[in-house]
């Protein structure tokens, strides 16, 4: 088998597993309890805290942990708008937003906010011009991406971060979930108020996730009861999988910088052996490498319907995507690759290939003998010779 969907989700890290396994056979009481099982527990969830939060450069009280990364971005957007309501009804958020953060928008429209939706380039970048334009003083949030999971193209957050630094009244949160572990997430130096992370696209486990607050931003919680999570995210916490997150962020942490620079290569070689296929139109641009995340490729195949060269791959044991996960299964074009400008037959027909330090060259050049024969089997209307 070779997998290539990592942005999807990652395997869990053997070392997370053995974490997670001792925490539920050994520490099985609640952090809410008085009693010593209860202050284990309570002890077990401060110190993977602090331990996740040493990774982003923030105070251990500054992290909220949730259920997934769908979750931190929506206790984030609304949490925000519902609780700064009064002072303003204008929220700024882009075209090619996560589904989580695109569709949170879309709610609080519904409920009478005003939004703006900035438009991107050609290579999916947001211009920081336009989110200067776009600011008003009633704006009280504005939500970007640091990386676009379908594509990779990285927002110059930490532009937009300086740029709001000296208007206090406009919030500024930054889906961080395919960026943490490839790219420095250190909240002051973004000018992060709200940071949001999902650990299973870096190792850790299937829903866990963490929002990071600035101290002293208030959030309307979403989910009310027993006041866990500073009052903001109520539930029993979920000690072992909250352990085998922090774990994973720190050993994510420790193998950043030598894991980009893998990473990179890959890309580039990657690169250079899909350039070469007919047919094929990449999207990630080689000369601009900078631009771009280095975990994912992302290409289009036009006349042909991606799931087609999906499962084609499929057959022979190779596994890729073609765009985000929690959309995979929409036929339409994609939201994303129309808002850069692409031909709607390009916006339905993109792929993407994502990867971790582990993948080999040989398993690179496998992957781009078996696409390239798989495109040589498929005719342009997506049915294969014979089918007919």
């Amino acid at each position: 088998m070779l997998y290539l969907d990592y942005c999807a989700t990652t395997p869990t890290r053997p070392e997370v597993i053995r974490s997670v396994t001792e925490v539920m056979t050994a520490h099985f009481g609640n952090p809410s309890s008085l009693h010593r099982l209860g202050l284990e527990a309570e002890k077990l969830v401060a110190k993977a805290r602090a331990l996740a939060a040493g990774t982003l450069g923030c105070k251990p009280q500054e992290l909220i942990f949730t259920g997934s990364g769908s979750e931190s971005n929506n206790l984030a957007i609304k949490g925000t708008a519902l609780r700064f309501r009064n002072r303003g009804r204008h929220v700024i958020t882009s075209a090619v937003e996560h589904a989580s953060v695109y569709e949170s928008v879309m709610q609080l429209a519904d409920l009478g906010f005003e939004t703006t939706i900035l438009p991107v380039d050609e290579t999916g970048q947001v211009r920081l011009t336009d989110v200067e334009a776009a600011l008003r003083d009633d704006t009280i949030l504005v939500s970007l991406m640091y990386v676009n999971n379908e594509m990779g193209r990285i927002q110059p957050v930490a532009d937009v971060g300086r740029l709001l630094a000296d208007r206090p009244r406009t919030l500024f949160h930054i889906d961080a979930i395919q960026a943490y572990g490839k790219l420095d997430c250190d909240v002051s130096r973004l000018g992060a108020d709200l940071l949001s992370v999902s650990a299973h696209k870096f190792g850790g486990p299937k829903g866990t996730g963490l929002l990071y607050r600035r101290e002293g931003v208030e959030l309307l919680p979403l989910v009310s009861g027993g006041g866990q999570e500073q009052g903001l995210r109520s539930g029993t916490e979920n000690v072992p999988l909250l352990v085998g997150m922090a774990k994973a962020c720190r050993l994510a942490a420790e193998e950043r910088e030598a894991g980009t620079l893998r990473l990179r290569a890959l890309q580039r070689r990657l690169l250079d052996r899909l350039a070469a296929l007919p047919g094929v139109k990449l999207t990630t641009r080689p000369d601009r490498l900078e631009d771009y995340a280095p975990q994912l490729v992302h290409f289009t195949v036009p006349g042909l319907r991606p799931e087609v060269v999906v499962h084609a791959l499929e057959e022979r044991e190779i596994y890729i995507s073609t765009r985000s996960a929690c959309s995979s299964d929409a036929t339409d074009p994609s939201r994303v690759l129309l808002a850069m400008g692409l031909p709607r037959e390009e916006a339905a027909a993109g792929l993407r290939v994502s990867y971790t330090p582990a993948l080999t060259e040989s398993e690179i050049d496998r992957f781009a003998d078996e696409l390239g024969q798989a495109l040589a089997r498929l005719q342009p209307n997506g049915r294969r010779k014979g089918d007919d």
